[in-house]
């Protein structure tokens, strides 16, 4: 499963609690009754931390306070992680994470533990770490950037090599804490200890893969907007869900486009999810010749014929077709299993060029596309692959860089744009960018449909194309972790467990 997250208050006496001092984003909309606005969880970088601790009273004098705080809690949290632990090697920079170490040596050394200290420079030095029953990684900070040098790097390689656990201080060192980048060695840490909110590095792969259980101590700096947000359970209290009002079209009405010979399942998965994310009706327009395949997949969708060509793919000329039946929904869900066609492609940019409903962009609708004035909202969701065709570079590369990556092909298509991947990021002109969390079971074929299915509804239910999109990853990933059984996961288990998940 992804990262497990734990908040904790800081208080006078030293003693820590869940959740006091928690900062979170607060956004506008028109959530159903009761609905919270713990929607976002601020997610900092390095800039907007540096920013937080100078807002600090006394700063910079200060700084010194906010270290005892922090290394005090690094000290606390190790003690309760590994209560068995009777040695620690702290492994110390120069900066002030080394501080924030050198405090919780003293702490654990006040508590009988035996401390070794490991002090980073000089470089060239050979370092011996010995054998604790638990290390500190106090080597880089917030602040690191980069690849680690040599000397560094193999400090990194021998904390790894221990053989006993790990609690990183703010950051594990190598993870580049403004972006989840990581350029070189990397501590993997199993518990990280960070401050006064979350950063970003510790949400976004493949830095969140090098941070194992994360918790977040308030260490009473002030809460701020940030640039980045993690989206919580919360969110899905916007979701409007069927009312004694509604009827089955305005309840939402999602048109799925797709299909084609041998690919029948990913619209069939898609049609299903957004009935069971609560859309009201769902239509399924498909190649004539495949409509036999969805008569028997699908009872409750509406099934409608599309032009083809010989293959068995839409034809050019099914655009017309698929602009009348968009007339009657709310949203359109263009792309899965469409197949790559010439005729099919130029149906999609027809489609996306005249439709002015939300369109969620998925699978083959992704192939060749081309920035345009669309007239309505457009959510693309391709997986890094998709993503590094669209903007010129190797899938190795966007997985490295998913900010980045994201943020570009804002740029480049103006619309709200979904990097699926472990933590799925959710980046729109002008707004912060979203970073959902993972669940390792959720990689398995069809749970991008699954997903296509879920925003398509939500759509149709009139949320912003944004928030929809946001609220959908979420939703995804608390049916997974209502279905999941463990091992052996399949996207028709998500499906089956949305409901429950919409309605906790």
């Amino acid at each position: 499963m992804y990262p497990r997250v734990i908040h904790r208050g800081h208080f006078p006496d030293g003693h820590f609690g869940g959740g006091a001092g928690r900062s979170i984003i607060h956004e506008a909309s028109r959530p159903r009754a009761g609905a919270t606005t713990m929607m976002f969880e601020p997610l900092y970088t390095a800039a907007e931390m540096r920013a937080a601790e100078e807002a600090y009273p006394g700063y910079p004098e200060s700084m010194r306070d906010l270290m005892e705080r922090a290394g005090s809690a690094v000290a606390e949290q190790a003690l309760e992680w590994f209560a068995d632990a009777r040695s620690f090697t702290v492994v110390c920079g120069g900066g002030s994470n080394g501080g924030d170490g050198r405090v919780a040596a003293r702490t654990l050394r006040e508590a009988g533990r035996q401390v070794k200290i490991v002090d980073a420079k000089p470089e060239d030095d050979e370092k011996n770490l010995g054998s604790p029953d638990a290390a500190i990684d106090a080597l880089f900070g917030t602040g690191f950037t980069g690849t680690p040098r040599p000397g560094a790097a193999r400090l990194i390689a021998q904390m790894n090599d221990l053989g006993a656990p790990v609690v990183a201080i703010d950051v594990p060192s190598g993870v580049d804490a403004s972006t989840g980048e990581v350029a070189g060695a990397a501590v993997r840490a199993d518990v990280t200890v960070t401050f006064h909110g979350e950063k970003v590095g510790l949400r976004v792969a493949p830095g969140a893969f090098h941070a194992g259980t994360i918790e977040v101590v308030d260490i009473g700096l002030d809460p701020a907007d940030t640039e980045n947000a993690a989206v919580t359970s919360e969110i899905l209290e916007l979701v409007p869900l069927r009312r004694p009002t509604d009827n089955k079209y305005t309840a939402g009405h999602v048109l799925v486009v797709g299909g084609s010979p041998g690919l029948s399942g990913a619209p069939s998965l898609v049609a299903m999810a957004a009935m069971r994310a609560d859309a009201g009706y769902v239509t399924v327009a498909a190649p004539r010749s495949t409509l036999p395949v969805f008569e028997q997949r699908l009872l409750e969708a509406v099934k409608r014929p599309l032009s083809e060509d010989e293959e068995g793919l839409i034809a050019e000329g099914a655009a017309d077709e698929i602009l009348q039946l968009a007339s009657r929904a709310g949203s359109v869900a263009l792309g899965p299993g469409l197949g790559r066609s010439d005729g099919a492609r130029r149906a999609v940019e027809r489609l996306l060029r005249e439709l002015e409903l939300p369109v969620v962009v998925d699978a083959d609708a992704l192939f060749g596309l081309e920035p345009s004035d669309w007239p309505g909202p457009r959510v693309l969701t391709p997986h890094s692959g998709e993503l590094a065709a669209l903007l010129g570079e190797s899938s190795t590369w966007v997985d490295a860089h998913r900010l980045e990556a994201a943020r570009r092909a804002v740029e480049r298509f103006r619309c709200v744009v979904l990097l699926k991947g472990a933590s799925t990021v959710i980046a729109a002109p002008g707004r912060a960018t979203l970073v959902s969390e993972g669940f390792a079971g959720l990689a398995t074929a069809g749970t991008g449909d699954v997903l296509t299915g879920i925003i398509g509804a939500f759509l149709a239910k009139g949320m912003d194309a944004r928030l929809a999109t946001a609220a959908a990853a979420r939703a995804q990933v608390e049916a997974a972790i209502e279905a999941s059984q463990g091992a052996g996961l399949i996207a028709s288990d998500v499906v089956e467990a949305l409901p429950g998940a919409l309605v906790r």
